[in-house]
């Protein structure tokens, strides 16, 4: 970082390596802060790397990993709901390799802290595990914090110093909330620098006693890297088959043979299956043959099938749960308790450490990755490959009624950058969806699973067509061209079953071709070429084009004219009983679909142009089921 560097802060250079916040793409940054809370959860995943690694490769005489996690926080971090989800887990995992550096100036935005704090930090920390250490004058108090610093490497529990400080010390405005987030002034600054025996005519001038007293850190840290190296060679020689797995690990690579992960095709089940049970295969062979594979629920073990063979917790090797699921540091299956948004968000640590170390699989229901949703997104502005089982994804959970269908959910993540929204319709395309989401290195993806059984499609179904994000998944019956049909049906996961039924009805009551898209992803067809999507799509062809999904149609106007779609929250009915009462019925969807076709052919397909049809009516204002 050189002085002019640091002079573009805020600056309107787009390459500036001073943003706003600290941001991963800048060298010597770990994680992406900004969002409160984030950073915390993020420090803990990064710490629960190094446990997991230590436990895993470390051997008598050969210590490869064993570094700490140093995390500073303020007062308004520790306010925040998965800031204090992840400490409570950090606690529970005695994670002593962690160490989280209170500055506490008492100050927030609208005031002092005590407008809307004034519990006991310290005894709540206490409560949760962690040692806590005080440091009382953080302004001067330089071997105080030097001497906690040293006192968390010994720790049989993760540290929290709590050091307190003056924000804005030196200056008139020291100690209120003018400090924290306006610039002091001109004046202001230049009386600070003279009363700290500064020239206030200098700017960005560093003195050289300062250089002086940091100046042996390149060589200690060139001499900490080479003995580290050191270390691992002597390793490679001592344990040759661990060394190889580590190396390819710190490279961010997977075994070249993961591919065997994935099912074949002649594999899947062929009865009707939920798709949440068919990704259990790919999930359960990552977990027990792949170790950079971590999966996590958040307390869903009986209902979201990433429960692997032969799994071992992580935990801590001290704790004795009552239930006899005990672990260690060494285990890759972890139990979140229902902390969904610190799950994901603590995966964004793990994902970060030394990308492509490890490779965190979260599983929750569909419904809840809204409370994840702050880290999901950190994750895709990170570039940090996650993948989020995500089950229970339609109207389909039935008797659980609108709390729990996720109707709205699917806009959210099929609208943010660099995240992949994928939503199977049997056992073959969720092996191509686990594929892409593996293919994936910078990007996070979510699995919409269902929890209702469907159909398979062995004979139209393509793993290969997942890939594309949509592809041909039966051309009309009939057909003897590539225009010789009268309507595209668009079926996405959960409701491709409505489409096929749909496409035998019209044909054996309208007398009506209809061939069928399969769409699990946009995201992934955008990436595709103009020819490739025209020739899925067939625009030119002057047909109409009708998405079935029981989510809002959002988005879906690019691609197609009329929707049977959701316009309202759910309702609490038994899975078949919930897509009746929506229309999901395909002889209404023929019927309707039969309609449009006969005005097309009578106005031409322009008639359609900014005119999108609803067949189930627009969303809906007020709370209506």
């Amino acid at each position: 970082m050189t002085l002019d560097q640091l002079k573009s802060y805020h600056s309107t250079d787009p390459d500036s390596l001073c943003p706003g916040h600290p941001e991963i793409e800048n060298e010597g940054v770990e994680v992406t802060t900004g969002p409160l809370g984030q950073g915390i959860a993020n420090a803990v995943g990064l710490a629960m790397a190094t446990k997991n690694l230590s436990a895993t490769y470390n051997r008598p005489g050969h210590e490869v990993v064993n570094n700490m996690t140093w995390c500073i926080v303020g007062d308004a971090c520790i306010q925040e709901g998965v800031g204090l989800e992840a400490l409570s887990l950090a606690g529970h995992w005695r994670l002593n390799n962690l160490c989280v550096i209170f500055d506490n100036n008492n100050i927030t935005c609208d005031g002092t802290v005590d407008v809307a704090n004034t519990e006991d930090v310290n005894a709540k920390m206490r409560a949760t595990g962690f040692n806590v250490v005080d440091v009382y004058n953080g302004d001067w108090d330089v071997e105080g914090i030097t001497n906690a610093l040293v006192a968390a490497r010994s720790s049989d529990k993760p540290t929290f110093i709590n050091i307190r400080t003056t924000i804005g010390f030196g200056a008139k405005q020291a100690g209120t909330a003018d400090a924290h987030g306006a610039a002091l002034g001109v004046d202001e600054v230049a009386r600070v620098k003279k009363s700290f025996g500064l020239n206030p005519e200098e700017f960005f001038h560093i003195p050289q006693d300062v250089y002086d007293f940091f100046s042996d850190i390149p060589a200690r840290g060139e001499a900490l890297e080479s003995g580290w190296q050191s270390v691992v060679a002597k390793y490679r020689e001592a344990e040759p088959e661990l060394a190889a797995e580590f190396d390819l690990r710190v490279a961010g690579k997977m075994p070249a043979d993961w591919t065997k992960c994935i099912p074949r095709k002649e594999d899947h089940p062929t009865a009707p299956t939920a798709s949440r049970k068919s990704a259990f295969a790919t999930t359960d062979a990552l977990g027990q043959n792949i170790n950079s594979i971590m999966i996590a629920t958040a307390d869903l073990t009986p209902s979201v099938n990433v429960a692997y063979k032969n799994r071992v917790d992580f935990q801590s090797p001290d704790l004795r749960t009552a239930c006899g699921l005990d672990g260690n540091y060494s285990g890759r299956y972890i139990r979140y308790g229902i902390r969904e948004h610190a799950m994901c968000a603590i995966s964004n640590g793990l994902a970060a450490f030394n990308k492509g170390t490890f490779i965190p699989i979260t599983s929750t229901y569909l419904m809840f990755h809204l409370y994840a949703a702050a880290a999901l997104r950190m994750g895709a502005l990170q570039g940090l490959q996650a993948i989020h089982i995500a089950t229970h994804d339609s109207i389909g959970v039935g008797e659980n009624g609108p709390t729990h269908q996720p109707v709205a959910v699917a806009a959210l993540f099929r609208a943010m950058p660099n995240f992949l929204f994928i939503r199977p319709c049997d056992a073959e395309e969720t092996a191509g969806a686990y594929t892409a989401a593996l293919q994936a290195k910078d990007t996070p993806t979510t699995l919409a699973l269902s929890r209702q059984s469907l159909t398979q499609y062995p004979q139209y179904s393509s793993r290969e067509g997942v890939l594309k994000g949509a592809y041909v998944f039966t051309e009309a019956e009939g057909s003897t061209g590539p225009d010789d049909f009268d309507v595209t049906l668009i079926g996405v996961g959960s409701e491709m079953v409505y489409a096929v039924q749909t496409r035998d009805l019209l044909a054996k009551e309208y007398g009506l071709k209809a061939r069928i898209v399969s769409f699990p992803c946009p995201r992934l067809f955008e990436q595709q070429s103009r020819e490739y999507k025209q020739s899925v799509l067939r625009p030119r062809a002057g047909k109409p084009t009708v998405v079935i999904e029981a989510y809002p149609a959002n988005g879906w106007e690019r691609y197609a004219d009329a929707g049977v779609t959701m316009s309202s929250f759910g309702k609490a009915l038994p899975c078949k009983d919930v897509y009746a009462h929506y229309g999901f019925e395909p002889k209404s969807i023929a019927a309707k679909v039969s309609d449009l076709v006969e005005e097309v052919r009578r106005d031409g397909i322009g008639i359609l142009r900014g005119d999108f049809r609803e067949f189930n009516g627009p969303l809906t204002i007020g709370a209506h089921h």
